[in-house]
């Protein structure tokens, strides 16, 4: 974990850019001692995003499925996928 104080970020922008980017980690940004912000790559915020969205997609689908909500084994789908595909 990479900290940083919001002074550093400031009069040293492109070489903050330059260390998360090699190291590929998020930098904590601080004033006056306390966590105010982190700052990392765009890359690295979308690949965060994207396996969030997953978690919460699977998430979504395990409440589902306790819930009670009928389901489908990959064979009965694709058994399900050939008949009405067979149907036109």
């Amino acid at each position: 974990m990479m900290i940083r104080s919001a002074t550093a970020m400031r009069n040293d922008y492109d070489g903050m850019v330059k260390l998360s980017k090699e190291k590929q980690e998020p930098i904590f940004l601080t004033r006056n001692g306390e966590g105010e912000m982190v700052f990392l790559p765009l890359e690295l915020w979308e690949k965060r995003e994207a396996e969030l969205d997953l978690l919460s997609e699977m998430l979504r689908r395990e409440e589902n499925h306790l819930a009670g909500a009928k389901t489908a084994s990959q064979e009965q789908m694709h058994a399900l996928t050939e008949e009405l595909l067979h149907e036109n």
